[in-house]
């Protein structure tokens, strides 16, 4: 157990707090968030047993419940009903910022449908830490979440990809991703691609070239863990304040 001094903070009742959570070291864990979860009645997360471990870690003594994808629709009254009570809410992902390829989302309207009060408290984000990762332009680009899991509508989906002048975000399966890599790799085999690994973790890396180069690099453990796909945009290297275009 880690013990650190914590912030204070305000939290009052009927507020819902998102709470942003580390993406793999747990060292990354905000102060605030932790006073916040500190604070709180109860914490809505994926997976209680993750995020017990997270609690434990630094102390943390709260009620735990589940609030899932398969479960959302049961749970989101309950946590509505807990803030109509002025209970403190917080709710968290398995990793990274709530409502981002995750349940929150449906809470989060759910909220605004009942004229309900949240906030966030920012934290690691898988995304634009990949983003920075991959060397390609920040200027401008886009977050796709999950490519689709059939392989026609991958490649539709990859192909409406390759057009944004923009950098790309993808989340992808480490069970798909050499078939994602072999459609890129027949729309456009020089294409620029980087694949973000076990991110903020021991064997985190990046690994980027063509899809060629990647499916040759892809193979046995780097096949495992959390990965982020960064597609180079249409436009290379491009600056959004001057327009110019160059070479990545």
């Amino acid at each position: 157990m880690i013990q650190v001094p914590l912030p204070e903070v305000d939290f009052p009742g009927g507020l819902c707090h998102l709470v942003a959570t580390p993406i793999g070291n747990l060292g990354d864990i905000g102060l605030r968030a932790l006073a916040v979860l500190s604070a709180a009645d109860i914490v809505f997360a994926e997976d209680t047993r993750h995020t017990r471990r997270l609690l434990d870690r630094y102390g943390i003594k709260v009620a735990l419940a589940s609030y899932h994808d398969h479960n959302k629709v049961r749970v989101v009254p309950e946590i509505v009903a807990r803030l109509k009570e002025g209970q403190k809410v917080a709710v968290v992902s398995d990793a990274g910022m709530p409502c981002i390829s995750d349940p929150g989302f449906t809470l989060t309207r759910a909220l605004l449908q009942e004229d309900l009060p949240w906030t966030v408290i920012p934290g690691p984000s898988s995304t634009v830490t990949a983003l920075v990762l991959s060397g390609y332009s920040p200027d401008r680009f886009l977050y796709l979440g999950y490519a689709p899991r059939k392989k026609g509508q991958r490649r539709t989906f990859l192909e409406m990809a390759l057009e944004e002048p923009g950098t790309v975000l993808i989340f992808e399966s480490c069970h798909r991703i050499r078939s994602t890599l072999e459609i890129l790799g027949e729309l456009d085999p020089e294409r620029q691609v980087a694949v973000a690994r076990e991110i903020s973790k021991i064997h985190e890396e990046t690994l980027r070239g063509n899809a060629e180069q990647l499916l040759e690099i892809l193979t046995g453990k780097r096949l495992k863990g959390e990965l982020v796909m960064v597609v180079q945009g249409r436009g290379g290297r491009r600056s959004v304040a001057d327009g110019k275009t160059g070479g990545q």
